[in-house]
């Protein structure tokens, strides 16, 4: 019983503090806003969906996982980036020199100011996923699976990177 009380009184106190939370996050209590601009679509091969849809995976995951509010400016703290890859290359070739699978990368670079504890922004931080399928498939009939799966990765990495520092 003793060994409960403990472990509730020091998660208590971990969770009163501001500083950590359940859900990995490290935001001082004295941080209250975040703005997230819009993704800018750099890259060379064209995706017309994905700078929205990145922008809003990541805008939907602070609304999820932290108690920051949204702003247009003049946040405490500021998010932005751009795709600058999105590339498709051969990962497997078989005995006929053909590709047999292909692998979609998705690279973007981001810029995280934290106005209240300067010390923790960053710049230029790049970030890379992809997702692999097979080259019976066009890209067409799979690339909306594809950049779903790639953008819950880099939203993931750069929640991290942003605001639980890993």
């Amino acid at each position: 019983m003793k060994r409960l009380f403990t472990i509730l009184a020091i998660a208590s106190a971990l969770a009163s503090c501001g500083i950590y939370s359940f859900t990995g996050t490290s935001i001082q209590s004295d941080v209250k806003t975040i703005e997230i601009d819009f993704v800018e679509y750099k890259a060379l091969k064209v995706n017309p969906s994905l700078s929205n849809d990145l922008t809003e995976a990541i805008r939907q995951r602070f609304r999820q996982f932290t108690k920051l509010e949204q702003l247009e400016e003049n946040a405490d703290l500021e998010l932005s980036g751009q795709i600058v890859g999105y590339e498709i290359r051969p990962t497997a070739i078989t005995a006929q020199e053909v590709a047999a699978q292909n692998r979609l990368t998705v690279t973007v670079k981001f810029d995280f100011t934290n106005n209240k504890y300067p010390e923790d922004s960053w710049s230029g931080k790049s970030f890379s996923a992809y997702a692999d399928y097979d080259s019976n498939n066009s890209l067409d009939a799979v690339e909306s699976s594809l950049c779903a799966e790639i953008i819950d990765k880099l939203v993931e990495d750069i929640f991290n990177a942003s605001v639980a520092q890993w």
